[in-house]
């Protein structure tokens, strides 16, 4: 099937679907770094009574070198292909001595792996550039649905220590090998674009020159804002549960019995994971900023839910699903565009100091812990989320659109063939 030609256009190469195959099961396997963490929170505070804010921090630390040093990797990508910057990730990511060490060294290799396995997808799809991106992004949101039950069980029997170990080791052998499949397309081997349903980009941007334009910095404020309130979540679902009292209840949901915790970190991932391939093939036919508009609307709405009628079993699930499937997808959306406006040849490199925002929206975990012990409540940290992403709809329409629009051609020209950078 691989083999087939795109409707209307050249034929595909196999080696690119067997790059995105790739990618995506690298990302899966550095999805727990993030994802699960957020049921190591309580266990740690249990022995060690640090607090939930201390904690915290480590996550912060994580999710800040995870991001900030992707556009050094980038720039390595995009000079000697992937597969010596993923082999580095796979290494770096599976070494868990201690808890801050331990979340800036595994966050220097997810974002090894992250930056090059989303970069590589850009530059071998310049056809279906949201889709690839998002459905490469969707192995980290969705990874961690299927180790939900698991790691709970580990550090329930076991101790938090060694499913940090056992996890970490495992997943990083498997980086490892995949690496060896990695490579970035040469000149004329990636399929030009059978249509133009997005406005492209007229040249390819260095990165120097691009974080010379305000463009750039109107997105990079958009995705703190946003990749704020979805970290918080991320980060503090285990204990928002638990502060409705609600973790341990019992739960019937899609015909599988379990605990409210385990049953929504299992929908949770798979709708993150899931956003992120849907709303970039959506952003493919109705543009960016319109996807974005619709569907941070939809998250506000979501955290407004979460805060206000989501302290029971059903509604806790069902909001908080929500708030991860109008989350995930800013891992799609935001690399796309930035791809589409400044070009594809530095697309790791500029992809990846867009990243870095969320490493700046990071800091703002810890505040959320500050702001609840202060309230008393999660409501008005999810009134804040709700706003700025009500903020963030409006800046794409009124603001993004009409720079991009000054810094692109239309859907009506000619398809070009999009540069690549040499593996």
């Amino acid at each position: 099937m691989a083999n087939q030609p795109d409707a209307g256009g050249p034929s595909v190469p196999v080696n690119r679907w067997i790059q995105l195959v790739a990618g995506v099961i690298c990302m899966v396997m550095i999805a727990n770094l993030q994802y699960g963490w957020t049921y190591f929170v309580d266990p740690i505070d249990a022995r060690f009574h640090w607090g939930r804010t201390n904690i915290q921090i480590a996550f912060t630390i994580f999710v800040a070198t995870e991001t900030w040093l992707v556009p050094v990797e980038g720039w390595f990508v995009d000079r000697f292909g992937p597969r010596i910057v993923v082999m580095f990730g796979g290494v770096v990511a599976s070494s868990l001595p201690n808890l801050y060490l331990a979340a800036a060294i595994s966050g220097v290799g997810a974002g090894a792996v992250y930056g090059t396995c989303v970069g590589n997808a850009l530059k071998w799809f310049a056809d279906r550039r949201g889709f690839a991106a998002g459905l490469t992004a969707a192995g980290f949101g969705a990874g961690a649905a299927a180790t939900v039950y698991p790691i709970i069980s580990v550090i329930r029997n076991y101790g938090y220590d060694r499913a940090f170990l056992w996890f970490g080791l495992g997943q990083g052998a498997v980086i490892l090998v995949l690496s060896q499949l990695l490579k970035a397309p040469k000149p004329g081997e990636a399929p030009k674009p059978v249509a133009r349903r997005i406005a492209q980009g007229t040249r390819d941007y260095r990165p120097t020159e691009m974080l010379q334009t305000p463009l750039f910095w109107t997105m990079y404020v958009m995705f703190v804002l946003v990749a704020a309130s979805g970290l918080v979540v991320t980060a503090q679902v285990a204990p928002i549960a638990r502060d409705y009292k609600i973790a341990r209840l019992p739960v019937n949901f899609l015909f599988i019995s379990s605990t409210v915790l385990v049953m929504a970190g299992i929908v949770d991932n798979i709708l993150n994971g899931l956003a992120r391939p849907t709303f970039g093939w959506v952003s493919d036919h109705i543009g960016r900023e319109n996807t974005m508009a619709l569907v941070f609307t939809c998250g506000a709405g979501a955290y407004w839910a979460l805060g206000t009628i989501g302290n029971t079993p059903a509604a806790f699930i069902a909001t908080a699903g929500l708030v991860y499937f109008t989350w995930g997808e800013i891992y799609s959306l935001f690399p796309a565009l930035c791809t589409d406006v400044y070009g594809a040849r530095y697309a790791t490199t500029n992809a990846g100091l867009l990243y870095t925002a969320k490493g700046a929206a990071s800091f703002l975990v810890p505040a959320a812990s500050w702001l609840q012990g202060a309230t008393g409540s999660w409501h008005a940290v999810f009134i804040v989320a709700a706003t700025t992403n009500i903020a963030v709809a409006i800046t794409a329409l009124l603001i993004v659109k009409p720079l991009r629009a000054a810094r692109t051609v239309g859907v009506a020209a000619p398809p070009q063939v999009v540069p690549v950078a040499e593996s």
